[in-house]
């Protein structure tokens, strides 16, 4: 059995739903995604890290809400009408994620992926998947797993507990 396309059905590609921080896109596979809403007011916690923005009662689950933009140190972030809270499902917990905007969803080709280089980007490379470029545009494609299960935002399991 080859290895080459376990993650696709037909060897088309994978989605990823594309997203601004700053003047930078990104993207994660679109699976990873429950869905997307509008920025809402959150509770805060007491003692929790600035990045996490407090938590949210999606119909009567309370998640955590990481404000990307805080944890990537890109600027004072603004709440508009465009910023949005993307909900993501990684391994069965749910967890809000706050971005400047969600602009598509991308199909991206293995060969469109290119590995990302050594660089100094506004977080960990090991959190990175690669590049993935579709004409003129660069997604800088995140690995959503490793990041929310990373030791730095561990502290949402003790929050969530």
């Amino acid at each position: 059995m080859s290895n080459d396309t376990n993650n696709t059905h037909d060897g088309s590609g994978s989605e990823y739903l594309a997203f601004t921080l700053g003047s930078e896109e990104y993207g994660i596979d679109i699976l990873k995604v429950q869905e997307i809403r509008g920025y809402e007011a959150v509770t805060r916690i007491a003692n929790a890290p600035e990045f996490i923005k407090g938590v949210i009662n999606l119909r009567g689950i309370i998640i955590p809400v990481v404000d990307m933009r805080i944890k990537f140190q890109l600027g004072t972030p603004t709440y508009d009408q465009f910023t949005v809270v993307i909900i993501l499902n990684i391994g069965g917990r749910i967890m809000g994620m706050v971005v400047d905007s969600v602009s598509d969803v991308t199909t991206l080709t293995p060969d469109q992926i290119k590995p990302a280089p050594e660089m100094g980007t506004a977080f960990n490379s090991e959190y990175l998947m690669g590049l993935g470029t579709v004409d003129e545009r660069m997604l800088i494609l995140i690995d959503i797993d490793r990041l929310m299960s990373s030791s730095e935002m561990g502290l949402i399991d003790r929050m969530a507990a």
